[in-house]
């Protein structure tokens, strides 16, 4: 009965990083460059298409020893790309349609105005119409938007200049 002892060789944290990624870098190298031609083609913009890809990595990158056992992680990869590119078109889509103005509001609202700020980004949107048409304190729309007070100061401001820049060109494109 000697007294053998089982000696355990550290393990460093760099090697348990390289044995969980293992085939992380040669599948990304590979796969990418197909993912982003593919989506450039369902979204027509290769920054959406970029984007997508990039997300769709991150994400497999984040969760790769699931990923790698999976029987297609390249299908994988691709069904998340294509979710955030689709993600993104509704949102477009739902930013860029035209809306009347409600009919409590109709009588008070220019439709021109209400076109133009139609346009804006969905949070200089917001803040013009809680301030402007709903006559709502900077507190209280910063409140309803779930923002900060000077968050909604920027945003007024920022929707402003853009309509200004609108509303001046529009003029000037009619005389």
């Amino acid at each position: 009965m000697g007294n053998e002892s089982t000696a355990t060789v550290p393990v460093t944290i760099p090697q348990v990083l390289d044995s969980a990624i293992a085939g992380f870098e040669s599948w990304y190298l590979r796969e990418h460059p197909k993912v982003v031609a593919t989506l450039t083609w369902v979204a027509g913009d290769p920054h959406v298409a970029a984007d997508a890809t990039d997300e769709a990595f991150a994400r497999a990158y984040a969760n790769w020893r699931k990923v790698a056992r999976m029987a297609s992680p390249g299908g994988w990869v691709y069904r998340v790309a294509l979710n955030v590119v689709r993600r993104r078109m509704r949102r477009v889509a739902l930013e860029q349609r035209t809306l009347e103005p409600p009919p409590e509001v109709a009588p008070v609202v220019d439709r021109d105005i209400w076109r133009v700020v139609q346009q804006l980004p969905e949070r200089q949107r917001a803040a013009v119409v809680l301030r402007y048409l709903l006559d709502l304190p900077e507190q209280e729309v910063a409140a309803a938007m779930g923002i900060s007070r000077g968050t909604v100061a920027s945003a007024l401001a920022a929707a402003r200049t853009r309509l200004a820049g609108w509303l001046t060109s529009e003029e000037a494109s009619d005389d």
